[in-house]
């Protein structure tokens, strides 16, 4: 046995030995390659949505061997081999996560020294099976929801402090309030995000267009922890009057990756939690990643990070935020709170994911623009200044999980405000890359010229950034490019990925080879809500057809074949 094997093989044994209390391990395994996969860089649509393919063509991002699912022969053989279960996996770093029962532990030991296999770590120990067997499903109330003007205190009420603070009103005065955009959310768990009427518009126009826990493998994400109702809504919040969050008619993806039964018991998993969250965001399609979650230290038996740890593309949490960068989403992560004046892990610094090179890490200040003590200080280990930017995470109000109203406080609350604003911005900017949208960001913070180990740049301005931006504007992208038929030919129905540039009516009409209409549909589609639209074909005689599609503001033809 190599050197490297029995290192791993003492390693897990020493670790296993110390956690005999556990009932249930979880191990990463990292894979040698993707060799024989069935996946094909041609073929994207199998594993990439259209709206994801969309965006990485808007920037010229080609499809690489980083987004090739991992090799599934390789995970067949990882759980006969060990009799485990099934968690997770990662595209991006070659990987799967499985979960093991204390008693049978001992099969990871089966995987030592196969060709396949790079290497193995234990990520995580549980008392109880992360995995449930669970049939909710989410609900929602739904109740009227005053309208006002947008332009003063009035309109936002509670939420007008942070707004001002940063002249977000000035977007939202200009008809950009996240139309079109994608937040994906990850967080600690969103318990009253289904009931809170503060959300009514959220479920009642069909904008949680994903949502999926990772800790608990299912879809129900309503559970756990009402930490991510609050950070979400500083985006979504919807009731004029009352509260209005920086995003409010952004569509989200609602993840959960944290195991937030003691706040005490972060553990490696979560990292990878994140990782595949991040993935799962990239494939449905979104625009942005925010997170409020910030990782040092972990319970025993594993040791945390050193600062030389944080030196932005070391940690899982750094990596897949540089990751999620090079596929065309903008990261934006928070500094975590173990300031001065926050509970420390082993000093005033940063977190992890805040670290990475390429996020963009958010800090808290208060009303004024004053640091807070407890947001974290920067810069991170490779000399970068983080934060870049501060939001106001002290004394700004959320929801709870009780249907009502809190002000928690910290980083978790300032992060979300900055990536609702840059969802608007790109919005009001769609060409843009996400480092033009990080850039704009930070060359119009308050302190740019003096930057500042705990309030990095400052306090973003999002009328100068929108002004400053306007002059990096990509050029735009053929109007013509915003239907895509999936798979074409097809045999059956036809599903077609539909991203129109106005909300309103889609006329989708196909005639035969003669020019005889054979089909036509009008489907009402919202504003860049890239969606599967499904047409009855099936009746249709094999043969080639074109599609025209026509809405208000655009149209194109494309042809069709029928198996």
């Amino acid at each position: 046995m190599c050197r490297r094997w029995i290192g791993i093989v003492l390693a897990i044994a020493l670790l296993l030995g110390d956690s005999a209390i556990a009932a249930q391990f979880a191990f990463q395994i990292t894979f040698t390659d993707k060799n024989n996969t069935p996946y094909s860089l041609s073929s994207p649509l199998v594993y990439l949505s259209a709206r994801s393919l969309a965006r990485r063509t808007t920037q010229g991002i080609a499809v690489d061997s980083t987004d090739l699912p991992v090799n599934p022969a390789y995970i067949d053989s990882v759980l006969t081999l060990t009799g485990g279960t099934f968690h997770e996996t990662s595209r991006w770093l070659d990987m799967c996560i499985i979960l093991l029962h204390d008693a049978d532990s001992s099969q990871i030991l089966h995987l030592i020294g196969k060709s396949f296999i790079r290497d193995i770590k234990l990520v995580g120990h549980y008392t109880s099976d992360l995995h449930r067997s669970s049939n909710i499903t989410g609900t929602h109330s739904a109740s009227s929801v005053k309208r006002t003007t947008t332009g003063d205190s009035g309109y936002y009420n509670d939420t007008w402090p942070e707004t001002e603070l940063v002249n977000g009103n000035f977007l939202h005065d200009n008809g950009f309030k996240g139309q079109g955009k994608l937040i994906a959310v990850i967080d600690a768990g969103y318990i009253g995000t289904n009931t809170h009427p503060g959300f009514d518009s959220l479920w009642s126009n069909n904008r949680v267009v994903d949502r999926y826990n990772f800790t608990f493998h299912e879809d129900y994400v309503f559970t756990q922890d009402d930490h991510g109702t609050e950070v979400l809504s500083t985006m979504a919040g919807y009731q004029p009057g009352t509260f209005v969050g920086s995003a409010p008619l952004a569509m989200y993806a609602l993840y959960v990756s944290e195991w937030d039964i003691d706040a005490s018991d972060d553990e490696p998993l979560e990292l990878d939690n994140l990782l595949c969250a991040a993935e799962r965001a990239d494939s449905v399609g979104a625009d942005i990643i925010t997170e409020s979650l910030g990782y040092d230290v972990f319970s025993l038996p594993f040791s945390g990070f050193s600062f030389s740890d944080l030196d932005g593309k070391t940690t899982i949490g750094a990596r897949a935020a540089n990751m999620a960068t090079m596929k065309g989403m903008l990261f934006v992560a928070t500094a975590g709170n173990d300031g001065t004046g926050g509970p420390g892990g082993w000093g005033t610094h940063i977190t992890t994911p805040g670290d990475a090179d390429s996020a963009l890490t958010i800090g808290s200040v208060d009303a004024f623009g004053t640091s807070s003590d407890f947001s974290g200080f920067g810069p991170n280990a490779a000399g970068q200044i983080k934060p870049d930017v501060c939001g106001m995470g002290e004394g700004a109000y959320t929801f709870n999980g009780s249907n009502g109203y809190a002000t928690p406080g910290g980083t978790s609350i300032s992060t979300p405000q900055i990536a609702g604003w840059a969802a608007c911005l790109w919005q009001a900017n769609p060409n843009a890359t996400p480092y033009q949208i990080k850039q704009a960001i930070i060359r119009c913070a308050s302190h740019y010229t003096s930057p500042g180990n705990q309030i990095g740049y400052g306090v973003p301005n999002f009328q100068c950034t929108e002004q400053a931006l306007g002059v990096d504007k990509v050029p735009a992208m053929p109007k013509s490019v915003w239907i895509i038929p999936a798979p074409n030919p097809f045999s059956d129905d036809l599903k077609l990925y539909v991203s129109p540039e106005e909300s309103g009516n889609v006329d989708l009409e196909i005639y035969d080879i003669t020019g005889k209409k054979a089909f036509s549909s009008q489907r009402f589609l919202y504003k860049g809500y890239n969606i599967p639209v499904t047409l009855p074909l099936q009746s249709l005689a094999a043969g080639v057809y074109i599609l025209k599609a026509v809405s208000a503001t655009q149209q194109q033809t494309l042809k069709l074949e029928k198996l």
